[in-house]
């Protein structure tokens, strides 16, 4: 794990957003198409529109979701709507999107619907996690049953997923497909954050703080790409 910190979160979403430019134009030379993989909530909002002015052949890039809560595309709450609204926009409005969300009745009975879409994919070129108080990234919430499934090597694609502390079920990539990836960033800003990284970084139970599966292995490279404020 490498630590990369910035004086301020615009200075680090100009400076990642060249990252990840140079790392998908690098994958759409050498492949012919690019694979990223981002995350919802309010902390990437800005870096989406760094990276959605970014001069890329965009009809060349895949873009999906670490995870997604189970509510309609048009709900608030839906990290979907997030991703079209802040980075499927601009020069990046000719991306491919491959959703996770399915109308199915709960989020278990779409799995069987939306796991084709993610099954298939080749190695991730980029992905970007977050980290929430609690130590989960993606949707590998320490309060699920469906953790250790979701952190088993052998996990399918994706799974369903029913947090206790907080709302809605989810459907969320597996730990060996988001390492499944050439390169993988842990995307924090603000203080709070860094003492829960800390933390992370102090222990080795992946049950009471799942974003340690993701610090702790040695297959994939992982840059924190950090800002106080």
């Amino acid at each position: 794990m490498q630590l990369h910190q910035y004086t301020d979160s615009t200075v680090l979403n100009t400076e990642f957003a060249a990252r990840l430019e140079n790392l998908l134009q690098q994958a759409i030379t050498q492949r012919g198409h690019a694979y990223l993989v981002v995350s919802g909530g309010r902390t990437p909002t800005a870096l989406f529109n760094a990276l959605s002015q970014a001069d890329l052949p965009w009809h060349n890039v895949s873009i999906l979701l670490a995870d997604e809560r189970f509510v309609p595309v048009d709900s608030p709450d839906s990290n979907e709507r997030l991703v079209r609204a802040n980075l499927l926009t601009a020069k990046a409005a000719k991306a491919n999107f491959i959703s996770l969300y399915s109308a199915a009745a709960t989020a278990e009975a779409a799995v069987p619907e939306i796991m084709p879409r993610v099954s298939a994919l080749p190695t991730f070129d980029a992905v970007i996690l977050g980290m929430g108080e609690d130590g989960h990234t993606a949707s590998l919430f320490p309060c699920s049953a469906e953790l250790n499934q979701g952190l088993a090597m052998d996990a399918p694609a994706i799974l369903a997923i029913n947090p206790t502390t907080a709302p809605h079920q989810r459907i969320s990539l597996s730990l060996p497909r988001l390492l499944n990836t050439r390169q993988l960033f842990l995307h924090l800003v603000g203080e709070s954050k860094l003492a829960v990284l800390n933390k992370a970084q102090a222990g080795d139970d992946v049950s009471s703080m799942p974003v340690r599966a993701v610090l702790q292995q040695h297959d994939v490279d992982v840059a924190v790409m950090y800002a106080a404020n």
